[in-house]
């Protein structure tokens, strides 16, 4: 199997200096929603297929408010429109893959917290169905882990990249295991799950987005990298690296894109103006990808950037 050089920590600052030296991403185009009244529509999925439709999974929730729900939207005349009669979940920043044939989707259920007033904890909540009118929930993940994603692998095992904070992740750090089915999904399997070492400085976070199975049987992670500045406003940038499954080897990190390479728009708040949340990927015949983002957790656009995973599927390690 490939093995991967192992990674080196890389600030936000060292990786936004190595960006700005690349091509950068062109064709930035907003997303429309419609049909959800005045709410916003952001943290999307990439679009997938399901009973014949292109389906976009949002997240929908007034400006002022952390409550959301997850709906389902097609395509109609140039705007995204709630899909007739599909379900929607309570859930925040909606993800999916497809395991054994099952489509599987998750999201961040939030819930009053427990020992603080007036406050939220989350946790990640997934559900398999045949297709989306048949989804039921499966399993949840560990209260207070976002950024939970699984994917299937080459050998029909399941990679699981987990993102626990506080003791074990600070403020939030990347870890990997494998399961054999999606019933070993359990939470001592997530908790026990082992870090990425040397992939942020401690003062920083990064979460799995969307990990796709690559050509030659690596994991290429669509993530984001994040940090504080010196006002307590928050930056996210959408990144990439590769990891080997079976030794859980992994690339250095770099980033794909920047708030600056979108449109500009509105923001949820201001000290969320610089967030680019990566939805999702979808990787094209002619070398190209279009990212599918939430953008300061007010909107969502799409923008077309090289195939940052063909790297890593052409080179010789």
């Amino acid at each position: 199997m490939t093995v991967l050089t192992k990674g080196n920590v890389k600030t936000c600052k060292q990786l936004l200096e190595e960006f700005s030296s690349k091509a950068q991403p062109d064709h930035p185009e907003k997303i429309v929603f419609s049909g959800v009244g005045r709410k916003d529509v952001y943290n999307i999925s990439a679009p997938f297929e399901d009973e014949g439709d292109q389906v976009i999974a949002g997240r929908v929730e007034s400006r002022d408010s952390e409550h959301s729900s997850v709906y389902f939207f097609v395509e109609r005349d140039g705007e995204w429109v709630p899909r007739k009669n599909a379900p929607v979940f309570e859930l925040q920043d909606p993800f999916y893959t497809r395991i054994a044939g099952c489509l599987v989707l998750g999201g961040v259920q939030i819930f009053p917290h427990p020992a603080i007033e007036n406050a939220f904890g989350w946790r990640t909540v997934f559900y398999k169905g045949k297709n989306i009118a048949s989804l039921e929930e499966f399993a949840k993940g560990p209260d207070g882990m976002k950024d939970l994603r699984l994917v299937e692998l080459a050998d029909g095992s399941i990679g699981v990249l987990t993102r626990p904070q506080g003791d074990k992740g600070g403020r939030g750090k990347i870890g990997w295991t494998r399961i054999s089915k999606l019933e070993e999904l359990t939470l001592d399997v997530i908790n026990e799950a082992p870090l990425f070492e040397g992939q942020f400085i401690d003062e920083e976070w990064g979460g799995a987005n969307e990990p796709h199975l690559l050509a030659n049987g690596l994991v290429g992670v669509l993530g984001h990298v994040a940090s504080f500045d010196a006002a307590c406003d928050r930056h996210y940038y959408p990144m990439v690296f590769a990891l080997d499954p079976e030794t859980g080897v992994f690339s250095d990190m770099e980033l794909i894109a920047t708030r600056s390479n979108f449109l500009p728009g509105d923001s949820k708040r201001p000290d969320l103006t610089d967030v680019v949340f990566s939805g999702g990927i979808v990787r094209k015949a002619d070398g190209t990808a279009d990212i599918y983002a939430g953008i300061s957790d007010a909107e969502a656009q799409k923008i077309t950037i090289a195939d940052p995973f063909l790297q890593y599927e052409q080179k010789t390690y």
